[in-house]
């Protein structure tokens, strides 16, 4: 899986999130994985302007995408420069996947600096540093033990809160 050698392309996820905002799904939809998205579109009622539809009114979102796509989509989403809204909704799914039995995919679903090994942004959210700093050289040189103390930072913050 870590290799992203071509048959992971036949591992297939299904998901759906129920009443997130319509902004939050748009940005979402921009991965290259199938999604459906339910509608805004109520424009045959009477008197309904689509120009005044609100941004954050609640849709639906199922995706279904090959382990591939949900690598790619996951090193943007799960960065911390994501919205929050966007990366909770990752770290969720990582974590369902992981609870569904799939943890060999949840383990390689990380964000794009843990994954090249140094922040690709214009600036960095924060989280290369903090990995560096939980690493030791080994770890960060390792690409199964960077992945390990990404996870286990992951894991551990969903831990707390479902314990709350």
């Amino acid at each position: 899986m870590i290799s992203e050698h071509s048959p992971i392309r036949l591992l297939e996820v299904d998901w759906s999130w129920k009443n997130i905002k319509y902004w939050v799904s748009t940005e979402w939809s921009r991965h290259k994985f199938e999604k459906f998205i339910s509608s805004q579109r109520n424009d045959r009622q009477d008197e309904y302007d689509r120009n005044n539809a609100q941004q954050d009114a609640p849709v639906n979102f199922d995706g279904y995408a090959n382990a591939q796509n949900l690598i790619d989509a996951m090193r943007k989403r799960l960065c911390r420069q994501a919205t929050p809204e966007a990366r909770e909704l990752a770290e969720s799914l990582k974590v369902a996947i992981k609870n569904s039995g799939e943890e060999e995919l949840a383990d390689v679903l990380v964000c794009n600096c843990v994954y090249r090994c140094g922040c690709p942004e214009f600036a960095s959210c924060g989280m290369w540093k903090l990995i560096e700093n939980a690493c030791t050289k080994e770890e960060l040189t390792d690409i199964r033990k960077r992945y390990k103390v990404y996870n286990d930072m992951i894991y551990d913050k969903h831990k707390e809160e479902n314990a709350n």
